[in-house]
């Protein structure tokens, strides 16, 4: 889970407006990839001298259309971590600030998603499993449910949920004012 915190602020604002722009959470969550693409390109690497070297002796007793077959099983392998990867480039924006809780989603082909809800009528429902693991986490507001933080571990998915609640439960209180006296 990556967490970023970004602001703008006007030059002259009150402190009204400067605390209802800060945001009181933000995420960016992504789904988790165990390989890099350099890793990834060395593995297809290693994996095709592996079947280069395998293929040889069929190669030599005149089994040469067996060496093709070591071929397609890594163009196959290639195309599997290919898609994998560009699935990995989906992700999901969640920032909420004292008005307002706003949500983008961005699928692997670049498309995007905007929901936005107000803080103050919006809960945090957490769909247990049999297991008291949580399955899903969704958003509610005024009768629209959103499914969020799908592409979180069970553990990363219940710090997720956990450390919303909580921002949410401090947007509820308002917006903060600075007394000048």
């Amino acid at each position: 889970m990556e967490i970023q915190s970004f602001a703008h602020v006007p030059d002259r604002a009150s402190q009204e407006e400067v605390n209802s722009l800060a945001p009181l959470f933000s995420a960016v969550l992504r789904p988790h990839r165990s390989l890099t693409p350099n890793r990834i390109r060395t593995m297809i690497g290693l994996v095709a001298l592996a079947g280069f070297f395998a293929a040889i002796p069929f190669i030599v007793m005149g089994f040469w259309p067996v060496a093709g077959f070591y071929g397609l099983d890594i163009a196959l392998l290639y195309w599997a971590f290919r898609y994998n990867m560009r699935d990995a480039e989906a992700f999901e924006e969640i920032t909420l600030s004292a008005l307002n809780l706003s949500i983008r989603k961005v699928d692997p082909q670049g498309r995007e998603r905007f929901w936005s809800f107000t803080p103050l009528w919006t809960r945090l429902e957490r769909d247990l499993g049999s297991d008291q693991e949580i399955r899903h986490l969704r958003l509610v507001c005024r009768g629209v449910t959103l499914t969020i933080a799908e592409c979180l571990s069970q553990e990363d998915r219940q710090d997720f949920g956990d450390s919303l609640s909580l921002a949410l439960r401090d947007a509820r209180k308002g917006p903060v004012f600075q007394n000048s006296f």
